[in-house]
């Protein structure tokens, strides 16, 4: 069998377009290939987000923490992580996996460090909440290191490492996820896709890493079946362990490699959320698709926030920053490629859409006129880039 597909639901919600941490899109051979692009002004997308999420009882705080999060996704060209999962995070609510008013508490704490219960809370609300208690306690201990336990889907890792990062520290984070990788020299998927994110700095000098532990996540793969287009060498296994070019048969995800490395990487997140956190490892959790209604997935979140003020210094360490980053930049390059810091991509596509707007294929073009028309909203202007036929009409 291939990795779950879009049918009756997608993996994370009913809407088609819905998906997230690699788990996007579908990989079915037999639709066609959607590779339309509409484009949408941040704020009218920000608004229907808004006004989605409080209708199922989201308050004001977490609707604008959810939004922000899913719309500064899709404006840094993360498609797989932004406003596609919107409607699935509404269907986490409306079924009650995800709890719309969650009371987060601190279960144990010692100096820099804490355990909270998250109490099913949307992933995007769990970990910023984890972010922002690592970030009072770094300020006063150097060092804040908090896991987050009963959580649901995070979102982009990046989200929560930068909460961090501008309050001027330095923020890592990182997240469980429901088993969709072999290990090296395995079959069947065992770990999650598990990312792991580092963020520091800030401006043209901010460094932001967000990779997963696999060669790619699973919303690559299944963007590729989307596309009509083959996987590259190397991503996935089907379901005798061979690599595979075929997105409608990628059985599990390849680790990062080459090697063990990728396993080994997966398996420190492994350890220092759901081990740290007593929480389900990887191959315990449900696969959104999977999950039961009436309660949180048990997801863990790994929070590290290091104040530089407390080491080498503050203006010692953005001077180090600021010169590795331009140190990297000004490598020569060996195709004629420029090298780029990790962020460096993803600003350039956050300035470009800040111009012209956020870039969405049909499907979550479709799914945000259906919520903007449920919720009394106008209509959003959804402009096709350049050389794309208008937006089909689309009536419930």
């Amino acid at each position: 069998m291939s990795l779950p597909e879009q049918g009756k639901r997608d993996t994370h919600g009913s809407a088609p377009d819905s998906g997230a941490s690699g788990t996007c899109g579908a990989v079915s051979g037999a639709r066609a290939p959607d590779t339309s692009t509409y484009l949408i002004d941040a704020d009218a997308a920000r608004g229907i987000a808004v006004r989605a999420l409080s209708a199922h009882g989201v308050d004001d705080e977490a609707c604008a923490l959810v939004a922000d999060a899913l719309v500064e996704t899709s404006m840094r060209g993360v498609t797989t992580h932004g406003l596609r999962l919107l409607p699935g995070y509404l269907d986490d609510l409306a079924r009650r996996i995800a709890n719309p008013a969650p009371r987060i508490a601190v279960v144990r704490e010692s100096g820099p460090s804490a355990l909270l219960d998250a109490d099913a809370a949307l992933g995007v609300v769990a970990g910023t909440a984890g972010a922002r208690e690592a970030v009072r306690r770094a300020a006063r201990y150097g060092v804040g290191a908090v896991v987050v336990r009963n959580s649901n889907h995070f979102a982009a890792a990046s989200i929560h490492s930068r909460v961090m990062s501008r309050a001027g520290l330095v923020g890592w984070a990182m997240t469980s996820a429901s088993a969709r990788v072999a290990p090296f020299h395995g079959r069947d998927p065992l770990l999650g896709t598990n990312p792991v994110s580092v963020a520091a700095g800030a401006g043209d000098h901010e460094f932001v890493l967000d990779m997963a532990t696999s060669q790619v996540c699973l919303g690559t793969v299944r963007e590729r079946g989307r596309r009509g287009r083959p996987l590259d060498a190397g991503w996935a296994l089907d379901d005798h362990g061979h690599g595979t070019l075929d997105p409608a048969l990628a059985a599990a995800l390849s680790p990062l490699g080459p090697g063990y490395k990728g396993q080994g990487l997966g398996m420190v997140v492994a350890l220092l959320t759901a081990g740290l956190a007593d929480a389900p490892l990887d191959w315990e959790l449900d696969h959104i698709e999977q999950a039961g209604p009436g309660g949180g997935r048990g997801v863990a979140h790994f929070l590290l926030c290091l104040d530089p003020a407390f080491f080498g210094g503050r203006g010692a360490f953005d001077g180090r920053l600021r010169e590795l980053v331009d140190t990297t930049r000004a490598a020569p390059p060996a195709d004629g490629s420029a090298v780029l810091c990790p962020g460096d991509p993803e600003r350039r596509s956050e300035r470009a859409a800040a111009r012209s707007g956020i870039a969405l294929d049909t499907d979550t073009a479709r799914a945000l006129e259906r919520l903007a028309r449920r919720h009394g909203l106008p209509a959003p202007i959804l402009r096709p880039a350049r050389g794309e036929p208008p937006l089909p009409r689309h009536t419930p």
